[in-house]
């Protein structure tokens, strides 16, 4: 991982005095351990009209594999991809920020004793960052340094330049200049925002990240436009850490407001009586919502296809009014682990008598999934490829004719609301297409009409009044069925 720091000078405040204020001088090549591995500090140019200072991380990518195993977001793929081959001794993360904090300590804190004039005193400053994960895009950087007065230039590095088809990778080029910011600051903002924009961490965040993400953001975070992602995504989304320095932080803007002390506006605070409940996963809300509906069509025997790892089916199993559960897939590994997930080796006969797992092909039409009151197919549509769609059509609503059949699927309109989600991604890499809800709705009506179906929509999740719900439900019904129920 490489950072440079330049600053430019007069002979009356030459940029030498860089060296002060980095507390290491300009004619020297200085190395530092790291738990991770080796950080240089060494100056490229070092004259009064400009210098530069450069570090180099160098990261022991073994060491970062067996520290990481195991440990919270440190044991995670992304920080140890394939092993020991992987972007991280690479790419500016969370381990250049705890290098920048380790060497430049003093600089960050805005101490020089040799010099304490120094460290008060806005300079112009070119920070470039040459490789750098940007989880949301340019548009993200630039939202989350403008505000802190820098002139930004970001850059996408494409995936391969001999490839420009292929597009852009994650990572951007990064030049961060400003003449009003003191290098104290320059670096508290580097600490922050270099993990945030990776949103990822190689270390455990435990509860002392929040006091220290408050003094390193004291002065700057809590008036940013951007606070509520940033302490997210510095506490690596732990909500009851992201939801302790948010009211922290809100007290500090309080108390600026007010010209007072924090602690007088904390003691002014009666302490709350309710607590608030953690918000409910949009995965879990989609389960209740197709529980919701097929309780609503009186279904007692259900097919799960495309069970995943059976949490439907574990969640269906809960509810005496469904006799008989079928979960299928067309991958094994994935039977396997609803088997684990359901204790199906362990499970009473009694309980055991109402579920089955079975291997199968939704693209091809199949006698066992006759005759049954629903068919669920939550979150599989948009894994096939739009071609094959006409195939897995027939199988279900030609062949198998359930009385009932939900489908759930992601609306596109909605992804702007995702904070982590870059302009264009779709939410998972395995999605083929993702929908609008003009087109599902086509898609569906003209499913059922061919098939002799009615269809509903249903939505799921917050219903946005601008992009709707993040996911969208058809609820069909044989026609003959709803002409029986209105007669």
């Amino acid at each position: 991982m490489f950072l440079t720091i330049t600053t430019t000078g007069t002979p009356e405040r030459p940029a030498t005095d860089l060296g002060y204020l980095l507390h290491k001088h300009p004619d020297k090549a200085q190395a530092f351990s790291t738990s991770y591995g080796t950080a240089h500090v060494l100056y490229p140019e070092a004259e009064a009209g400009r210098c530069t200072a450069a570090l180099l991380l160098e990261v022991d990518a073994v060491a970062l594999v067996r520290r990481g195993k195991g440990k919270g977001r440190g044991g995670a793929p992304d920080a140890a991809l394939a092993q020991y081959v992987n972007d991280r001794p690479y790419a500016a993360s969370s381990l250049l920020a705890v290098a920048l904090s380790s060497v430049f300590s003093s600089a960050m804190k805005g101490v020089c004793n040799a010099r304490p004039e120094l460290p008060g005193q806005a300079r112009p400053l070119r920070i470039e960052v040459p490789a750098l994960p940007a989880r949301g895009g340019p548009d993200l950087v630039r939202k989350l340094f403008e505000p802190l007065g820098w002139t930004v230039t970001v850059e996408p590095v494409p995936l391969d330049t001999e490839f420009p088809d292929w597009g852009d990778s994650r990572y951007v080029r990064l030049v961060l200049e400003s003449d009003t910011l003191t290098l104290a600051e320059a670096l508290r903002h580097l600490y922050v925002l270099l993990p945030v924009l990776d949103d990822a961490k190689h270390y455990w965040v435990a509860p002392d990240e929040v006091d220290k993400l408050l003094r390193v953001g004291e002065g700057w975070l809590p008036g940013h436009p951007e606070q509520r992602l940033i302490t997210s995504r510095y506490l690596s989304r732990r909500w009851s850490l992201t939801r302790q320095a948010t009211e922290r932080l809100e007290l500090v803007r309080l108390a600026e407001t007010d010209d007072s002390e924090v602690e007088e506006i904390d003691n002014a605070v009666e302490a709350e009586t309710e607590t608030e409940e953690k918000p409910t996963p949009l995965a879990v809300q989609r389960r209740e919502a197709i529980v919701t509906a097929l309780r609503q069509s009186g279904a007692a025997r259900v097919l799960d296809l495309g069970c995943g790892q059976g949490q439907l089916v574990q969640t269906l199993l809960k509810d005496p009014a469904f006799t008989e559960i079928v979960g299928v897939d067309v991958s094994m590994r994935a039977l396997t682990i609803a088997s684990r997930r359901l204790k199906l080796d362990r499970m009473g006969e009694r309980q055991a008598s109402r579920v089955q797992l079975f291997q199968g092909s939704l693209a091809y039409t199949d006698v066992r999934l006759k005759g049954y009151d629903a068919a669920v197919l939550s979150e599989v549509i948009e894994h096939l490829d739009l071609p094959r769609l006409p195939a897995l059509e027939y199988a279900v609503f030609g062949s198998a004719r359930p009385r009932t059949v939900l489908v759930t699927t992601p609306n596109v309109e909605y992804n702007v609301r995702w904070e982590s989600l870059p302009a264009g991604h779709v939410r998972h890499g395995d999605h083929r297409f993702e929908w609008s809800r003009a087109e599902f709705r086509a898609w569906a009506e003209a499913v059922a009409e061919r098939h002799g179906y009615g269809v509903a929509f249903e939505p799921v999740g917050p219903d946005d009044p601008e992009v709707g719900p993040p996911t969208q439900m058809a609820v069909f019904t044989l026609t003959a069925l709803k002409e029986a129920k209105a007669a």
